[in-house]
């Protein structure tokens, strides 16, 4: 399947999360949601054992494999969980737009790979816009705090973004289901001490578990497993820029699914946001050119480094 096509995969499954997120949470506490979903997670990638022992384990993988793990699902979904606690589905939509920026930050530092002035520009933009469309939005029933909300929101993007450039460091060695099934053990045993301190309700929703095993399978372990899959075959600059169809895909779904309008004052921090995504493509064409550029100049090189005939007569 072409890496493209699984990025858009991942893309609407990430997006649909949202909705099924906030209506779970309207019933059960976040953290029995996220521990179900992980444990849901869990138990599918039990079922496909021969293919989790796929992996070439090295030296020194156990700080990625750990931190990748702390930081999603562990931390990640903790943030994300209790988002969705204050802010609506389609503004914390907007804030996953800042992702394929801070990949890139974090691909600087880790990766060494480029980051130019677009990136700093778009960045600047995104985290202005963020904050912008959290003073614009006023509570309702959907966003009660959007500016705690929306806060954790953009933490819960700085965990994705580091868990983006780990998964690039070791995709070359462990399977896709691999590193899924690390997030489901993790994952389950992070939020079990939390169902200590949440009172569940006596009565169970079928609909809100339904919905959570839709997050446990389709979304962490579809959507994982293809955006995996493809970041070991692209660049990991490339597959963050695809999370910009997950705002998209959140908007459609909750103005369908949930009902949600969007203010005018929001609709132009939407704006900002994705004006800041737009400038921050053209990283992408930069590179291209250094490389190029690079590849020019190295032939150049080596032909002149190449005595003529006439010189090696003697």
């Amino acid at each position: 399947m072409p890496a493209s096509l699984c990025l858009i995969i991942a893309t609407f499954l990430w997006g649909s999360s949202f909705i099924s997120l906030k209506y779970a949470i309207g019933v059960y506490d976040p953290a029995v949601v996220i521990f179900l979903r992980m444990l849901t997670t869990l138990a599918v990638s039990l079922c496909l054992w021969r293919f989790i022992t796929r992996f070439d384990y090295r030296q020194g993988d156990w700080k990625y494999l750990v931190s990748m793990s702390l930081a999603e699902p562990c931390l990640y979904f903790l943030f994300e969980g209790h988002a969705m606690e204050h802010t609506s589905a389609s503004q914390a939509g907007v804030i996953v737009s800042c992702l394929p920026l801070i990949v890139a930050v974090l691909a600087f530092f880790m990766l060494k790979e480029r980051i130019s002035r677009a990136i700093i520009v778009g960045f600047t933009l995104c985290i202005g816009g963020s904050i912008l469309l959290t003073m614009l939005s006023p509570a309702s029933e959907h966003a009660p705090n959007p500016i705690v909300g929306n806060t954790l929101e953009l933490l819960a993007m700085l965990c994705a973004a580091y868990y983006t450039v780990s998964v690039k460091h070791l995709a070359a060695r462990y399977s896709p289901l691999s590193l899924i099934a690390l997030q489901g053990l993790a994952g389950s045993l992070f939020f079990a001490p939390f169902l200590l301190f949440v009172e569940t309700p006596q009565n169970h929703d079928p609909i809100a578990f339904a919905h959570i095993l839709y997050l446990g399978t389709f979304v962490t372990l579809g959507g994982y497993g293809m955006y995996n899959y493809a970041i070991s075959k692209v660049s990991v600059l490339t597959a963050a820029a695809y999370s910009n169809l997950i705002p998209i895909f959140t908007l459609l779904l909750s103005a369908i699914v949930l009902s949600e309008v969007l203010t005018l004052g929001q609709w132009l921090s939407i704006a900002v946001v994705f004006a800041g995504v737009m400038i921050s493509q053209r990283h992408q064409a930069i590179v291209v050119d250094l490389e190029e550029e690079e590849i020019n100049e190295a032939e150049t090189n080596k032909r002149k480094s190449v005595p003529e005939a006439g010189e090696l007569k003697g």
